[in-house]
Order: structure tokens, then sequence, then C-alpha cells
């Protein structure tokens, strides 16, 4: 039982980005003709980014893995992993009771909490990709942009990974993922201003690149568009970043959300995946909202699971809900309402 334990972590700890080889135990009854033999399925880490905030919008961060229920077309799921804010994700197995192995006489007594298994730092902190655009819509607040994006990235918690990246009518990646970050605004101020917008072009080369790393990762954009320049549409790049669990965010301008078609593309994919957008007034609102996006990675709650045998091969429904007390009328969550399976 030691040795299934160990490589079930082991491929939680490579599976965090997508398909992955799962080792797991045999069902009761199974004949095993042996000890040791174990049985091989493909499944799917489901990856849950989770803002959760009291009617007044302050962040609530004392919430346990028992305290979150999460269904799946009405499938009620367990929770493989739970992390709070930049600290290192916990192992757990059903509803917050973690899978450990020790002997009889260390059990601890009815009733009595296990204490939180660390799955790995690998997985703490998130990586942040920050997609600037250099486009001629930014001639007047280029300067600017650069200075909050820097202030930023200096203030992010220690934990945290950044990469930058500009666009115009192409992409530029003026920085890896790296936590070095004087690096990262070194790359940020040899951004130099361009033509055209190609967001949604930009948007999903930046997404395939956060899709190929592990653990936690966010895409936050700052860009007054709106796109004159692209092959492919919001909604698309919207659906991709909701399937593989990337929360985006947005930064605008009142200018922008003049605009219909460009600022409710911005809503639909910052809601759909459990991001937002602010459209600022000023720009020391805009430096504002930098503040608040880094106020919401150190505060959010990071969940996967594997998913219960589900027939459904389309798209699966989201709900996650609190469970005790008055949580369920007092607090609200914000995080992504779905996704598609691959297949």
């Amino acid at each position: 039982m030691k040795s299934i334990r160990i490589l079930a972590a082991a491929a939680l700890a490579l599976g965090a980005a997508g398909s992955i080889q799962l080792l797991q135990p045999p069902a009761l009854g199974q004949n095993l003709g042996g000890d040791n033999t174990l049985f091989s399925v493909d499944v799917d880490l489901v990856v849950l980014n989770i803002a959760v905030t009291d009617r007044r919008g302050h962040y609530i961060t004392d919430l346990k893995p028992q305290d979150f229920r999460v269904l799946e077309d009405g499938i009620e799921q367990q929770l493989a992993t739970f992390g709070a804010g930049n600290a290192a994700p916990v192992q757990v197995s059903s509803l917050g009771t973690r899978q450990v192995d020790r002997p009889d006489d260390e059990q601890p007594a009815p009733g009595e909490p296990e204490e939180s298994l660390p799955v790995g730092d690998a997985f703490a902190g998130a990586n942040v990709f920050i997609l600037f655009d250099t486009s001629n819509f930014m001639y007047r607040s280029f300067v600017y942009a650069e200075d909050a994006i820097a202030d930023f990235i200096r203030g992010l918690d220690q934990a945290d990974s950044v990469a930058l990246y500009g666009f115009s009518r192409n992409l530029t990646r003026h920085a890896g993922l790296t936590d070095d970050r004087l690096d990262a605004i070194k790359g940020l101020r040899r951004s130099v201003a361009g033509d055209e917008t190609a967001l949604y072009n930009s948007l999903l080369l930046t997404l395939r690149d956060a899709a190929k790393v592990s653990g936690r990762k966010v895409v936050i954009v700052f860009s007054n568009g709106p796109d004159t320049a692209s092959t492919v549409g919001p909604d698309d790049v919207g659906a991709i970043a909701e399937d593989e669990g990337i929360p985006i965010y947005v930064i605008s301008t009142k200018e922008l959300n003049k605009d219909p078609i460009s600022s409710n593309a911005f809503r639909r994919i910052t809601a759909r995946t459990g991001g937002r957008a602010y459209f600022a007034k000023t720009w020391q609102r805009q430096s504002e909202a930098f503040v608040n996006i880094r106020e919401e990675l150190a505060s959010s709650y990071t969940l996967t699971y594997y998913p219960q045998p589900n027939p459904n091969r389309s798209w699966r429904n989201i709900e996650v809900s609190l469970v005790g007390g008055d949580n369920v009328q007092r607090y609200r969550i914000r995080t992504r309402n779905g996704y598609r399976p691959k297949l």
C-alpha cells in the first residue's frame, strides 16, 4: 500500500498540467494475482483556482479542504490537492482527509484531524504570465504602463514566477518564466512600441506556453485594445483558457469600455475563466488594479481532483460551494464554470 501512495503522489506532481498515467489501487474484491499488481488508467487532473470573498469584496483566507464541495455534472468529486494562497498545496483524499502511511500505534484517535501532507515546493506560488500591449493604441500610456507593470512584478510573492511578453501585430517573449524579478523587469524595459493589435493571437500563444507549466498559473493582459489584426476570436481563446484552467485578468481603460464589442469580449473571457476585467478611469486606478490582482493571487485557493466516472465527453459543468455554518450565505465564490475533457 505504501508503494501505491508514493506512486500516486508522484503522479500528482507530474500531472498538474494535463493527462498522465495515474497508478491507482484496484477495486475491493478484485483478483490481484499478487500484492504488487498495479493498474494504469488515463485521467486528467482538473485544476480550479477559486477566489472567496465576503459581501464587501474582502478575501476569505482561512478556509480548509473540508469547507469546499465540488460537483461535476452533479457528481460529487474527491479532492486530490488543496492549496491556500502561495503556500505549497497539500495532498488530500476525500474532502480533506489525506492518505498517510504510518504504523498502527501512531494512527490518530477517532475524530482527531490528520496533519497536512505537503505535495512539494515546486507547486508553491503562481506562474504569472504578463501580456503587455505595445501597439499604437498604447502610445499615450506606454511609459506609465511599463512603470505599473514593473511595480507589480516587484510586489509579487517570493514564491511566484513571472514571464513578460509584449505584443502588437506579433508576440515577443521578452522574459521567460523566472523567479528573478530583475530579469523580468529588464525584459519589460526592452519593449518597444509597435503598430496593429493582434491581442487574441498573442493571448493564444501565451496560453500555449502557460499550459506547458505545472502548478498554478494565470495570465494578466494589459491592453487598450481593440484587436485589429488577430485571426482567432476571443471566445475561441477563452474556451482554451477555460479548458486548461488558466484564469485571465484584463486591465484596460474607460476608453475601451466605450467600445461594446471589445469590452464585452474582455468581460466574457475573464468571467468564464474565473478572472476579472478592470476598466480604469485614471492611471492611478490602473495601478490599483494590479494591486488587486496581486492580492487575489495571494488569497485564492487551488483545488484539484481526478474526475469520477462520467460518460459525458463534451462540456462538463462545475459547481463549487461552501459547506457548514453560514458560509453559503455569507461568502461568494468565483471560479470557472466547467471544461471540455481531453479526448
